[in-house]
């Protein structure tokens, strides 16, 4: 669970987490937090990792990822701390993972009410027919980072998941395709964000829009790689 200044939010996440699925490991990446994140996250049972300043969410991600590995999980999830995401359907998420490496949550799949508007929403029209067209799968929401991996998904991340830049779920997921992992996405409900800062308004989703093609043309150019260690 990424996390930055969210404060208002993450006590709340950690709890709705805990009734629901009491059985996971959290581990909460703060990065570079200036509120209260990290110490309302520990207060809450959450083993938290805090990055001496604000890396951004691919680095963060990358943390995530190598913990898990470090630690030998068979299977990582990522959620956000901002409330988007119920606990619920991690269970959706981890079934997926029967006939896939990464198994994104999609907002925009079978009977989801979730909506977005202007070049956000041509941004991931756009990219999920690109998505489509790359890997044979249908992708309708590539930018979630409501996701699921497995041992060779977590091996992809901790390769490859980006952390220079913010790319972040685009290259990532256009990198692990071209390894030969696995990707389909999976339907579940999302909500709005339930506190803080929100990350989109009109110029924000306009460099967005740029960004994302940016992102996908890069990882497009960048050379293929033998796929991941192949442990489910």
């Amino acid at each position: 669970m990424p996390a930055w200044n969210e404060e208002t939010t993450i006590g709340q996440s950690i709890r709705e987490l805990r009734e629901t699925a009491p059985w996971v490991d959290l581990v909460v990446i703060n990065d570079g937090s200036t509120d209260k994140t990290s110490s309302i996250a520990k207060s809450h049972g959450a083993f938290v990792i805090d990055l001496p300043f604000n890396m951004g969410v691919g680095a963060a991600m990358r943390t995530g990822y190598k913990y898990a590995q470090r630690m030998g999980y068979d299977i990582a999830l990522q959620m956000d701390s901002d409330g988007q995401h119920p606990p619920e359907y991690i269970d959706v998420l981890i079934k997926g993972l029967e006939q896939a490496d990464i198994v994104i949550g999609s907002r925009f799949q079978g009977n989801s009410t979730y909506k977005v508007s202007g070049p956000r929403k041509w941004a991931m029209g756009i990219l999920s027919f690109m998505f489509s067209r790359i890997s044979g799968e249908q992708f309708t929401d590539v930018t979630s980072g409501f996701r699921a991996v497995n041992r060779r998904g977590i091996a992809q991340y901790c390769d490859f998941f980006p952390a220079e830049y913010l790319g972040d779920t685009i290259d990532s997921t256009v990198m692990a395709i071209r390894s030969g992992c696995k990707v389909i996405q999976v339907p579940v409900q999302m909500r709005e964000r339930q506190g803080g800062e929100p990350s989109s308004g009109p110029l924000k989703s306009a460099i967005y829009l740029i960004r994302s093609f940016f992102a996908f043309g890069i990882s497009m150019t960048r050379r293929k790689t033998e796929p991941a260690g192949k442990d489910n």
